[in-house]
């Protein structure tokens, strides 16, 4: 039986100065975690019960529909050269050397590291398919550590690979892992959404996230309350309201006008006394390319034109071009328009045809909330001048339309047309389909049917251990602290006896722990010699889901039974203090 008073449980009253969330100070007052340097926690006794009872959760699951693996955490730079990753990530790579030189890195990711297992050793596709995992630590150089637990730069993951033959192999793949990470969150507690996402660095199309909504989050969600609608920020659509075009000025044409010092969109449509939705957004960027070393080796010329009052999308857009971009400079906006910010328009450039093979030519790319619309009001790349009567497709030519937009809250769901909602949230699990991107890169093959060679396509399945952690704590806390769900708690009961130097209370505590722990329940006993008060306190800080509080009703053969969530609490026989909590957990003998 474990006993408080012989256990390391250093609670604290006041929680760290830089905490910012609910998870961060209850953790860290609960003497879950200490933190060792910015980003990197120690786990505790408690925390330590708390993550081995999530990792044994996911670590079930996974086993029903995959074999468990464990790779190192240090990889050579050759294998993340082989994927374009050693450039791709950047900064967020701890990088380092060896005494000969040679250079490494943490693994963020073990992609590369799957792929060159199944590059050795698979050659035919009897070998498929096949689905590998492991739960290990982590390592991300993140530049701005917070939040505790939520934004750290060792963290410990369940990150699984699927191996197939083909697209509709991954389907089955990509399916049995959905269902599997349902389970797990659903055994592990939690309120969550599963939503739309971007794959991001990951590569890949298809993709979905696992999404608990908090104040806490650093991502966005929109979703839908009248259907099943929903999405991350970076892959969310809506409905648009219709609206009216502008007549076309004189004949129709192009038409220049003059707008002295009128450069923002506000500016412009009130001074014309016409609705930012009438008018075009030009935002001029520049995508860089970069050698195998991180070194720039060529830029291109990107360029969207949004409705007046929308917002861009960041990852609509790097998503759709494939590559992250940044803002012109000054020198590179004089060059490509002609003209200083704030008039520029689409007008008197040859565009790029083609998004892929666009042959050195700047590429325009418009938002569908533009496709179809007239007589728009859009710069004219001279100073001091807009255009009239633009229309795409008609007065220029864009390269592409694409939806490049963020979606706002209130818009009609694209399901149901009821209004979106907008919360933050975070991210608990990551499923993607890869595709071919690593089988590619690496040169994966094996051999079909017919014993011609093919590339297996793959998918990528990805869990935060304490995230599951620090979502339960900001899903379930008040002013004294949290509560967990039994299945990941550290200790399901907490046996609470007021007074330890009263005989027979502290023997009924004694029995009524034993009694529990035989029973099958995780029982810690608080047999201090502390005030009932501290032990109380104490109890409601530490995540525990249930206290029995042992007192002077053990004389007429009762405990008080306190539910830490509702407050709740019942007089209980203790001869039916087992069934109670059987019942209560959902076990039967």
């Amino acid at each position: 039986m474990q006993r408080w008073s012989r256990l390391f449980i250093p609670t604290l009253r006041e929680a760290p100065a830089d905490a910012e969330v609910a998870s961060h100070r209850f953790l860290v007052r609960a003497g879950y975690i200490r933190q060792l340097a910015a980003g990197i926690y120690s786990y505790l006794f408690l925390g330590t019960r708390s993550f081995n009872k999530i990792m044994a959760i996911v670590r079930e699951e996974m086993d029903r529909i995959g074999q468990e693996f464990y790779l190192p955490a240090l990889h050579p730079r050759e294998l993340w050269e082989a994927s374009g990753r050693w450039a791709l990530m950047g900064e967020n790579l701890f990088r380092l050397k060896d005494r000969k030189g040679a250079d490494m890195c943490l693994g963020m990711t073990e992609e590369e590291v799957m792929t060159s297992i199944a590059l050795k050793e698979m050659r035919s596709y009897k070998q498929l398919p096949q689905i590998w995992y492991q739960i290990a630590p982590k390592f991300r150089d993140e530049p701005r550590p917070r939040s505790g637990l939520l934004r750290v730069r060792q963290f410990m993951m369940k990150d699984s690979y699927s191996f197939d033959i083909d697209a509709a192999a991954l389907d089955v793949s990509y399916k049995k892992h959905y269902d599997a990470y349902c389970r797990i969150f659903d055994r592990c507690g939690l309120k969550y959404m599963v939503v739309e996402a971007d794959s991001g660095a990951m590569g890949g199309k298809e993709s979905h996230e696992f999404m608990v909504r908090t104040p806490a989050g650093e991502d966005q969600i929109v979703s839908c309350d009248g259907c099943d609608y929903a999405a991350n920020m970076e892959k969310a659509t809506s409905k648009l309201e219709e609206v009216p075009d502008l007549s076309a000025f004189e004949d129709g044409k192009p038409l220049l006008v003059h707008t002295p010092g009128q450069k923002t969109i506000e500016d412009v449509a009130k001074f014309l006394g016409v609705s930012p939705k009438n008018k075009i957004k030009t935002l001029a960027l520049m995508a860089d390319e970069f050698d195998a070393a991180g070194k720039k080796k060529s830029s291109r010329a990107i360029v969207v034109l949004m409705r007046g009052d929308h917002q861009l999308n960041e990852a609509k857009l790097n998503g759709t071009v494939a590559t992250a971009t940044r803002p012109m400079e000054e020198a590179e906006i004089e060059a490509l328009f002609n003209s200083p910010a704030g008039y520029l328009g689409p007008m008197g450039i040859e565009w790029a045809r083609d998004l892929k093979d666009h042959k050195g030519k700047p590429v325009l790319l418009v938002d569908k909330a533009l496709e179809g619309r007239t007589n728009l009001i859009g710069g004219a790349n001279k100073k001091d001048y807009h255009l009239k009567n633009l229309t795409p497709g008609k007065d220029f030519q864009p390269t592409a339309y694409a939806d490049l937009r963020a979606v706002t809250a209130g818009e009609a769901c694209p399901n149901c047309g009821k209004p979106l909602r907008i919360d933050t949230a975070v991210e608990i699990g990551h499923i993607f389909k890869l595709g071919y991107r690593y089988s590619e890169s690496m040169g994966l093959r094996v051999l079909d049917k017919n014993g011609k060679e093919v590339m297996p396509i793959m998918g990528c399945y990805g869990i935060g251990i304490e995230r599951i952690l620090t979502a339960a704590v900001e899903q379930g806390n008040d002013e004294n602290g949290f509560w967990l769900p039994s299945s990941i708690a550290p200790f399901e009961v907490v046996v609470a006896p007021v007074n330890v130097k009263d005989e027979a209370v502290r023997n009924s505590a004694e029995d009524i722990a034993k009694r529990l722990e035989t029973a099958g329940m995780d029982v810690i006993l608080d047999d201090r010699d502390e005030r009932p008060g501290v032990k109380f306190k104490d109890a409601d800080l530490v995540g525990i889901p249930f206290r029995v509080t042992v007192g002077k009703k053990v004389t007429e053969g009762t405990v008080e039974v306190v539910f830490r969530s509702t407050r709740e609490v019942r007089d209980v026989r203790i001869s039916a203090i087992v069934e109670q909590f059987q019942e209560l957990l959902g076990r039967t003998e």
